[in-house]
């Protein structure tokens, strides 16, 4: 059974950073696609950004590129989202999850991944 946790949220003022951190349990995490999703109080649930199975291609969404940094460690079976610059329309529920291996749609598509974590709390202050 894939698990996917994440850690790292908080409250931050804004202009301030957090790291996220999503362990994941299973042997093939290293063979996927990696994604961070967002949901704000009564909103969808949004891409954030993406990463190919070596760290070899990045996708972000546009209201986090250049603040915002995925990034990966294959050993250690865990995926970071870096964010800096943090605004409060940042403020959401983060949630990790793991696209799912025979998906061919946008890889900014929630319906394309399979396994999705707990999601952790960001609060940007202003």
């Amino acid at each position: 059974q894939v698990q996917l946790v994440e850690s790292g949220g908080g409250l931050v003022q804004a202009g301030g950073s957090l790291r996220l951190s999503c362990a994941v349990s299973g042997r093939t995490f290293s063979t996927y696609i990696m994604g961070w999703f967002r949901q704000a109080p009564g909103m969808g649930r949004d891409f954030v950004a993406a990463i190919t199975w070596n760290g070899g291609s990045t996708y972000y969404a546009d209201s986090v590129k250049g603040r915002f940094t995925i990034s990966r460690d294959n050993a250690k079976n865990t995926v970071y989202l870096q964010m800096n610059s943090l605004k409060p329309e940042d403020t959401a529920v983060y949630y990790c999850a793991r696209r799912g291996a025979f998906m061919t749609g946008p890889i900014r598509g929630p319906n394309e991944y399979d396994y999705w974590g707990q999601g952790t709390q960001v609060t940007v202050s202003s």
